[in-house]
């Protein structure tokens, strides 16, 4: 490698935090680290920091919070920062032309999905939502559409069939940590590759819509468990008992070939049938799914024995 490079970071969500730790670790130089303004969150309105500023600050890096970067002070900021490379992860802004021409050697983005596919803003949450057993990261040099610039780097994972958001959003963050340092060494030696995304099979993780947590008991069982899945441990999908919001946060469904709890009648969607020592059976469009974990609206998450114990579940009760 011929040296350390001179890197403003930008970034936001905990997917961004591994490949920060990543570069401050290595021999690269953080010029600058630049995260959304402080938002406020919670019941009580709180200005609450991004993942990446106190990541930042527990580092010692320089640390910057621009409105919009694209504006007449974000850029001038950029431009007094010098970057040879700008690392763009889960930042939270669609950037200007005069932004990405501000780096000497390259301006990149780690996106969690194996590009052209699930561009855009949630494609953890929309790979899962539709069924794929893969997926992965990609690397690649900005361009002023989102993410549709050429590939530096793309590395495909496997889904496993009962990995919800979280882990997988774990596990990506971690595989792009270690993809982030090895486009930096390429782009270090001049050897960087860039590859055109193919114009076709092009598909948009489009952001989540609250309407969308709210679990569907119409639907068939396994499409109720991709959407647990999707959206678990946070938000959290989730349903209504006695008024309340119920987040079910894990669950799984019928084996065929052993269905002890069978003599239980048939209910409607959203019918709780049966309760067992696990947790408690509801009625879908089609099959039953088994609550295993839930959280009760105001209340930490517990498993869904706990909850049969602590609140009084009982058969014949309706969710939703």
């Amino acid at each position: 490698m011929s040296g350390g490079l001179r890197i403003v970071f930008l970034g936001t969500s905990e997917f961004a935090v591994p490949s920060l730790r990543a570069l401050a670790a290595s021999e690269h130089e953080v010029a600058g680290v630049i995260t959304r303004p402080d938002r406020p969150a919670g019941r009580g309105r709180k200005l609450r920091p991004s993942p990446v500023k106190r990541a930042a600050e527990e580092m010692g890096l320089p640390l910057y919070q621009p409105e919009l970067v694209s504006a007449p002070e974000g850029l001038q900021l950029l431009r007094g920062l010098a970057p040879e490379v700008l690392l763009l992860i889960a930042f939270g802004e669609l950037l200007s032309e005069e932004v990405l021409a501000t780096p000497s050697a390259a301006a990149l983005n780690l996106h969690p999905s194996l590009v052209p596919k699930y561009r855009g803003a949630a494609p953890i949450e929309r790979a899962i939502l539709a069924g794929e057993t893969e997926t992965g990261v990609t690397m690649q040099w900005m361009a002023p559409e989102m993410d549709a610039g050429d590939v530096l780097l793309q590395w495909p994972v496997r889904i496993g069939p009962e990995e919800d958001r979280g882990a997988l959003h774990d596990r990506l963050a971690e595989l792009g940590a270690r993809m982030t340092l090895e486009a930096l060494e390429l782009v270090a030696s001049g050897c960087a590759p860039r590859t055109p995304q193919p114009e076709e099979g092009v598909s948009w993780a489009l952001p989540i819509r609250r309407e969308e947590l709210m679990i569907d008991w119409g639907q068939e069982a396994e499409q109720i468990l991709r959407v647990i899945r999707a959206f678990a441990p946070r938000p959290g999908a989730r349903t209504k008992r006695a008024g309340k919001l119920l987040k079910i946060l894990k669950a799984r469904g019928e084996d065929p070939l052993h269905r002890p709890h069978r003599h239980a009648k048939a209910g409607r969607p959203g019918q709780i049938v049966e309760v067992t020592k696990e947790g408690f059976w509801i009625e879908t469009g089609k099959n039953r799914v088994l609550a295993l974990k839930v959280q009760p609206e105001a209340r930490p998450a517990m498993s869904a024995a706990d909850y049969v114990r602590g609140y009084q579940v009982s058969v014949g009760e309706q969710l939703g």
